[in-house]
This record gives C-alpha cells, structure tokens and sequence, in this order.
C-alpha cells in the first residue's frame, strides 16, 4: 500500500476497575521505524494493541491506512499452539490443505488469496532465523523462549502486513539473534513500531515517541537522540519547578500582607467611626462592608492559591514524568574475605561437552560479566555458583554469603510484601529502618506493604536486591540473571548506576551490551563452542 498510516485520534484508555490509562492520544505513524518507550505500567502495551486493532479505546478512533500485524511480547505456546499458528499463517496453511484434498469452498479461496506459496516462505523465514529444524507442525511447548520468539518474528516477516507492531521482540532472544532481528528491521521497508527497553535496538529507530501521564511526544532521530532531549527536559523541568515554587512563596507573602494591610484599615475604621460616636444602625451597616469586603479578598486570595497550587502541581508532574529513579545502598558493613566462592573441577548438570567442564575462582571485588548463546549453560553455571544446583561431579565451595536472583525472581514471595520479606532476611532491623532502605531502592509508601506480586518488575527485582544485600549477614556474591527484563529505561539506568557502586563480587548474565558497558565489568566469562572462556575488561 502506498503511504500507510496509523492516527490516534482523542484515543482514551480505561481500565477495566475504571481507572484511565491514558487519555486524549493524538499522533500519526508513518513508515519511519518508531521505537514506543515509556515507564512500566504507563500502558505501552495495551496503545500497541490499540494501534493494532486488538484493542478498542474507551473514546476516540484509530484511522488505519494499510494492514498491521501484532507481536506481542509473549508469544503463544499454550497446548495446541504449533509453530504455524505462531507464525499466523495456520488459517492460510488450513485452507490450502482442504483445497487440495478437494474443497471448492469460496472462503478458503478467499481465505488462501493470493498465498499459495506460504509455506515455501515459512520454510524459508525460519532458516533465515536460523530454525531450519522447525517445521510448521511442531507444537509451540516444546521450544525455549528465545525460539518461540524468532517463531514469532519469522512470521511477522512473511506477514506482507503495512505495518509490524512488535511488543518486546528482543526480550529472550540472545547476542546473535538480536543481532539479526536489529538486521532484518532495518530491512523492512513498511510501517514499524517497536515497544522495546532495549537502548541497542532503539538506536536503529528513526523516530522515538514516549508515552507518559502527559501523553505522547514525538522526537525525530533515535535512542541517543531522545536520551539528550529527555535529560535537557528533565532538568529544565526542574527549573521549573523550582521556580513555581519560590513564585508560590512570594505571592504568599503578597496575599498574607495585603490580608494584614486590610485588617488594620479595618481597625482603624472601627476606632474612628466608634470615636465620632456614629449612631449603630451606621456601625452595623459598616461591619457588613467591611465583612462582604473581607469576604471578597478572601475569595479573590483563595483563587489566586489554587491558581499558583496548580502550576507547582503542573510542574510536579512534568518532573515526575522526566525524573529517573535512584537506587542507593546503604554504606557497607564489614569487609568479606578475599576469595568468595569457587567452582573446582566441577561437572555442569545436564550440559554437554564442551561446556559441562569448568573452573570458576571468584575474588572480593570481581565484577564478571556472563554472556553466551541462548541454552548454553549460563544459567546452570549460575544456579551452580549459588548452591541451587548440585555439581555432577567436583566441588563447589562459598567462603562468604552468596545471593541468586533468577529471571523469574522465584525467591521474592508474590504473596509476601516488601517489608516483610526484607524483615525475613534481617529481623534485627528496625521497622523504620526496613522502609527508609526499601525507599532507597524504590519501593516506598503503600507499595512496601503489598504483595510484592502486585509490585512492578523493577520494585520487585528491587526487593530481591534489599533481601541480599541488608540481610544478616549480607551477601558477597551477588548473581543476577538476565536482571534488565521488563524494567523500563529510567529503571534500567538507576540499576546500572547501583550496581556500579556495589562493593561486593558480582557475575551478572546479559544479552544487553549496554547494561554489561556501564556496570564496571573487570572481566567477562563466555559460553564458546569450545568451553568457556575468561577474558579480562
């Protein structure tokens, strides 16, 4: 189609307990990559949905030019799902089947239209994702994450769609396959719109627009671009800010002095009128000027507050909007022992040659960063290092207390708050101490005392992180798998820079260069077809 376009048109979202995810969206998507960024819970995912079709908003319209094809951040793999319906080609591939077993139903000629070589295409897409042992019948549970999504992406390709609406594309995918995705979208020649915390990716959109409280705003350029524009905001809504508010405590001293000036014209008023001997019926007839005066400034004054309360309020909210989250450790306790932990000819579980042999010595202060395909042990060798896992063979060794976090954070109780998981690991702290350190890290007020399964992913991780690092006694070994998954930006950047400020050893396992960039690595252990390898930073 030529010139397709999406256009949001008034697009207001409710939830369904009724409160407003977003409200009155304007914005026009053309064929430039557009990256869609905004903080967890804004609604990113349900305006993809929206501009896909799959969602209808609570008021406003979407004016679509041309077809769309959604991909969302999970892709099926229920029972019964297959690599065909993943892929959104099972209806096409159904109704050639019946053709040619015989049918002459117009609907699955209708149906098929002009895709009588779908499956030659599907064969092709998934060797170009490098699944050329996938076939179309193959049931979706039996693959990883990180292949049912290329499953997914596979089949957005051969979508011959306008536009492609990916949620989330690189979430599971590994070093090379975000490689190739990154590749393949910057080959694509229609519309694209891509929800993704991931800065690499971003930096190969044209256009970066961001969903916040305010709505949306669009920056021309990519992720590098709409970093420098956002800080520049952030900081110049601070100013404004500040500004709003030493305005608010001058007009205040204004109203309060004119208030003063008022009553003593009114005092000596009284005094004089009282001095004059003037009859009563005058006396009450002045008090009530003076009372429909006084009441008269006072609603002028009350107006002019609410007038000044609102722009600080307006103010407030472009600063929450722009502000990045600040994660900060309490100072350290005392100093661990040199060597932490070690892993001494040690047998990998339920790993092959050449990987299933390693040794691992980890020292105070080392900061490891571990990287390596999709299914090649990286998190074995991580729930090995915590204990989690037994060795087949060899020994693994802690001299000093070691903290695991897992990607699905299995150890943070869902059904269990912040407050009292923190309380669980250091019952010598303090209730006040408890929440001043979740504060730090985030989780502050209401959302220290929920079910840290109603939390967002960074509150929990955030949880996780409190939990092994003001435990009694703290750990020295903090192991983190795949940490980044699912924060937004602002919550990626604030774990980045707490991280770096960690005094104990840590080995983190990360598809996402970036993150692995700005936390300090000293040096890099890689999963490689001929075992693992250590590389100094």
């Amino acid at each position: 189609m030529t010139n397709p376009s999406l256009t949001l048109q008034g697009v207001t979202c409710l939830l369904p307990d009724g409160r407003r995810l977003f409200s009155d969206l304007d914005e026009t998507f053309d064929v430039r990559r557009t990256g869609l960024v905004g903080r967890n819970g804004v609604g990113k995912s349900i305006l993809a949905r929206v501009l896909a079709g799959l969602w209808l908003p609570s008021s406003g319209r979407l004016l679509a030019h041309g077809t769309t094809h959604y991909l969302a951040q999970e892709p099926a793999r229920d029972t019964g799902a297959t690599v065909a319906s993943a892929a959104g080609v099972a209806e096409v591939l159904d109704a050639i089947a019946r053709i040619e077993a015989g049918s002459i139903d117009p609907r699955d000629y209708e149906i098929v239209g002009s895709r009588w070589t779908i499956r030659q295409s599907l064969e092709q897409a998934l060797h170009a994702q490098g699944l050329d042992y996938l076939h179309a019948d193959v049931p979706m549970q039996r693959l990883s994450g990180g292949e049912a999504a290329r499953v997914a992406f596979a089949g957005a390709l051969i979508s011959e769609a306008d536009f492609l609406i990916l949620d989330e594309p690189s979430n599971h995918l590994d070093g090379d396959a975000r490689r190739l995705l990154i590749d393949r979208l910057e080959h694509w020649t229609n519309g694209l719109i891509v929800v993704s915390h991931d800065r690499a990716l971003l930096r190969h959109m044209e256009r970066i627009v961001e969903l916040s409280s305010s709505g949306l705003r669009s920056y021309g350029g990519n992720y590098d671009l709409y970093a420098t524009r956002s800080e520049e905001e952030r900081a110049d809504a601070e100013r404004e800010l500040d500004q709003r508010k030493a305005e608010r405590r001058r007009e205040e001293r204004n109203l309060r002095d004119q208030r003063e000036r008022a009553e003593r014209r009114e005092a000596r008023g009284d005094r004089g009128a009282r001095d004059a001997n003037q009859a009563p019926i005058l006396l009450g007839r002045r008090k009530e000027r003076s009372e429909v005066a006084a009441g008269r400034l006072r609603e002028r004054q009350e107006h002019e507050r609410a007038v000044l309360s609102e722009r600080v309020q307006d103010a407030a909210r472009r600063v929450d909007d722009r502000a990045t989250p600040v994660l900060r450790l309490a100072a350290r306790g005392a100093p661990g022992p040199f060597r932490v932990a070690s892993l001494d000819a040690v047998r990998l579980t339920h790993l092959g040659e050449p990987r299933e042999q390693v040794n691992v010595s980890i020292t105070a202060g080392q900061r490891i960063g571990l990287v390596g395909p999709n299914g090649s042990g990286k998190s074995t060798l991580l729930r090995t290092l915590a204990g989690k896992l037994a060795p087949a063979e060899g020994h693994r060794q802690a001299w000093a207390p070691v903290a695991y976090l897992d990607q699905q954070l299995v150890d943070v109780d869902a059904d269990v708050s912040a407050v009292e998981l923190l309380r669980a690991a250091n019952a010598a702290l303090p209730e006040s101490e408890i929440r001043t350190r979740l504060a730090q890290l985030g989780i502050d007020g209401l959302a220290s005392t929920l079910p840290s399964g109603k939390l967002s992913g960074g509150q929990r991780l955030a949880a996780g992180l409190a939990m092994a690092i003001y435990a009694d006694p703290p750990a020295r070994l903090l192991l983190l798998d795949e940490p980044g998954n699912h924060l937004d930006l602002p919550s990626l950047r604030a774990l980045e820079d707490m991280l770096r400020t960690y005094e104990g050893a840590l080995v983190v396992a990360s598809h996402d260069e970036a993150f692995l960039e700005r936390i300090g690595l000293t040096e890099r252990i890689e999963a490689t077809a001929t075992g693992w390898t250590r590389t100094p930073c």
